[in-house]
């Protein structure tokens, strides 16, 4: 999983992120509010995990700004000193996922992030298949079909189109796409990420008719969206 952590104690910082990276997570570090709010406009994470007090831009107001303003859904985790129960029921009223209370305990930390993820959707899970009528996809086999037809997909469309639709409804970053298809010292160029979704988007038909549509957003990424039957028959009567 991508996580952003916001914390100003560095001493703090070190022993969460060494915690994370153990734990298999990609953790990137942020010591204040407004820079991890500068690249939360370019970049997509699975999860944050916010002090509330750090210099500039506190966590709180983190959170504000990614909820109303940025419509941003990914999960969020307070990780702070601030433990009055007055502190807490306004972090979870604003939009927080969960709470945590310093001093952080590493098994702790580590099980409410593998929670939250689970409950919010965001935590693959590992083998078995991937259904999203018609779509299903086998990850033992890496294979795709669409309505019980087989659909041929290279391993790195494979891959592309599971992630892209266990975040279904999600904007996912090019960063984020790269890092988790090719791997985060991969040198492949944007355009290859961009010929890789034109694929996927053939060869899936994701299209409004079909149910679904793979949208480019500009100067960020890819949202896999969900088209509802309303929307479907607005382009059946503009095509008529």
């Amino acid at each position: 999983m991508r996580l952003a952590l916001l914390e100003d104690d560095a001493d703090q910082a070190r022993i969460l992120a060494t915690w994370l990276r153990e734990a298999g997570h990609e953790v990137y570090e942020f010591s204040r509010g407004r820079d991890l709010m500068r690249q939360a406009m370019r970049e997509s994470y699975d999860l944050f995990l916010l002090d509330w007090i750090v210099p500039d831009v506190s966590g709180d107001k983190v959170l504000e700004w990614l909820r109303r303003e940025r419509h941003c859904a990914t999960p969020v985790i307070f990780v702070t000193s601030r433990e009055s129960e007055e502190d807490i029921a306004a972090a979870l009223g604003a939009g927080a996922d969960d709470y945590v209370c310093k001093p952080v305990r590493r098994l702790e930390i580590q099980s409410r992030i593998t929670a939250v993820l689970r409950r919010t959707g965001h935590h693959p899970q590992e083998g078995g298949q991937l259904d999203v009528p018609p779509f299903r996809f086998d990850i033992p086999t890496r294979q795709a079909a669409i309505s019980g037809e087989p659909v041929e997909l290279t391993e790195k469309e494979f891959e592309l189109a599971v992630f892209l639709f266990r975040n279904l409804g999600r904007l996912v970053s090019r960063g984020h796409l790269l890092e988790v298809i090719w791997g985060k010292t991969s040198d492949i160029a944007t355009r290859t990420i961009d010929t890789h979704i034109s694929r996927v988007r053939s060869k899936l038909m994701l299209r409004p008719e079909k149910g679904f549509r793979l949208v480019p957003i500009y100067n960020f990424g890819y949202r896999l969206e969900r088209v509802s039957a309303t929307a479907n028959e607005a382009v059946k009567t503009v095509s008529e």
